[in-house]
């Protein structure tokens, strides 16, 4: 083989490095935690603003459709430890994959609530409040308990892993994908600010977590555990049920 076609196929573009999955994935999830839990830490503590509980939800949806369309040709546009382990079992992602992709994760998100604590520190008598965290009981925006945090967390979970799988499928329309994707995690959202301030996601969880009030970090097991536990089930249900693959 010509030394000049081994260099080309070496330089090709359509199979990404293992660096560049991970760095999309780090900077996907970066994009998710900045945007979404900015959002509500720095424009959502100012009514006069305007955002709300609309605004937030919303900017969590185009961190993701935003950083579907600009990453996932690369590495899958993931940005969530339990999108990853459910596509694992949907026989969409190889478990060998699976620990780079969760730590480039938990990396981005851990990193962006750094850069949201500086800058929300970044005035005199800064009033963090949450720092965006997720919590139940006491620490839930509603005041609901346990239990019913953890439903919410499997259950909007794995729907959302169904929309991943359907509307990323073959049979699928091309291209609207990560508009249905990011519809739908504002949605979710919508539904889930209420009772945990809305994980659906470890890795955003995490960051915040880090930065945030003691509790957060007494509490996160319940945003692993639920998010991992929901997206398994939906990847189940759309396997068992719905895939045509």
């Amino acid at each position: 083989m010509p030394p000049f076609l081994l260099i080309s196929l070496r330089r090709s573009p359509t199979v990404p490095t293992s660096l560049q999955k991970w760095s999309a994935e780090f900077l996907g999830t970066f994009w998710l935690t900045l945007g979404g839990c900015g959002s509500a830490v720095l424009a959502a503590a100012f009514p006069q603003l305007g955002i709300g509980f609309l605004g937030v939800s919303l900017a969590f949806g185009l961190t993701v459709l935003t950083g579907a369309y600009a990453l996932g040709p690369i590495s899958g546009g993931h940005f969530n430890p339990a999108v990853s382990a459910g596509l694992v079992l949907a026989g969409r992602f190889k478990l060998s994959e699976l620990p780079g992709y969760v730590v480039s994760q938990v990396a981005g998100a851990t990193a962006a609530a750094a850069v949201l604590y500086l800058i929300a520190t970044g005035k005199p008598e800064a009033v963090l409040g949450g720092f965006a965290t997720n919590g139940y009981g006491a620490h839930s925006p509603g005041g609901y308990g346990l239990l019913s945090a953890a439903v919410t967390e499997v259950i909007l979970t794995a729907v959302f892993l169904i929309v991943i799988l359907g509307s990323t499928a073959k049979r699928a329309k091309g291209g609207m994908g990560g508009l249905a994707i990011g519809l739908c995690l504002t949605l979710i959202h919508l539904v889930s600010i209420p009772v945990t301030n809305t994980s659906v996601n470890p890795a955003r969880s995490t960051g915040p977590a880090l930065f945030g009030p003691s509790y957060a970090l007494s509490e996160l097991w319940l945003f692993w555990l639920a998010p991992v536990a929901g997206a398994l089930l939906g990847a189940a249900i759309y396997r068992l049920l719905l895939s045509d693959e």
